[in-house]
């Protein structure tokens, strides 16, 4: 599954921004991968943190031929050992089994999540062992296809404006500046902010950036 935007949205971030205007006619279309399942996508972010995307595929991809399908059932019936033996560490491994035990015990509705706005969604979100701003930002992203993401925690996001726009650092006041700018089309512009940080414009260097 793709995550559905259209030229809508990209012609107001062109109209909206001359600089980001470039980019998007340099790198062309952006297509990113979503997952509409809350569940396993919380715990592929949860197993993400603080590790490379070599390492999390390569754990991932040992839970799901462990557990075929990843859910709060088949993640309950395994115990910490044996998410440790995929890789995981013991405070992930404790996060996930808690969040696959509360919703099992409907203690936590995933359902309900898209009824809510953003805001209520990250609340929601945060309030589960393990579960930072970041992470319910990306699942607001990656899974439930908000538009109008923009995350001042995400390292990419950061380094990616000061390519642009020639910044040393973001401070919270010219973060919140970009934000209305992009709004409400905050989540693809951040397609091409990570797209840049990754250096997908090979003249486009980060020089300015203080990381």
């Amino acid at each position: 599954m793709i995550f559905q935007y259209g030229l809508k949205e990209i012609e107001y971030l062109k109209n909206q921004d001359q600089q980001l205007g470039k980019v998007i006619d340099q790198i062309g279309w952006i297509e990113r991968e979503v997952d509409d399942d809350i569940f396993s996508t919380l715990v592929r972010q949860i197993i993400a943190q603080q590790i490379s995307t070599k390492a999390q595929a390569t754990i991932w991809q040992k839970l799901q031929d462990a557990c075929q399908t990843i859910d709060a059932k088949t993640i309950s019936a395994c115990t910490v050992d044996d998410l440790r033996s995929f890789g995981i560490s013991q405070r992930k491994a404790d996060s996930i089994l808690e969040f696959a035990q509360k919703v099992n015990d409907q203690q936590f509705d995933l359902e309900a999540l898209w009824d809510m706005d953003d805001e209520q969604v990250i609340l929601q979100l945060t309030s589960l062992k393990g579960v930072g701003v970041w992470t319910a930002q990306m699942i607001l992203i990656f899974c439930m296809q908000r538009k109008n993401v923009l995350s001042n925690q995400d390292y990419g996001i950061r380094k990616g404006l000061c390519m642009i726009y020639h910044h040393q650092k973001i401070d919270r006041q010219l973060f919140e500046k970009y934000k209305r700018l992009f709004s409400p089309y905050c989540s693809i512009a951040s397609f091409y902010l990570w797209a840049i940080a990754n250096g997908q414009i090979s003249d486009m260097n980060d020089d300015f950036f203080k990381k």
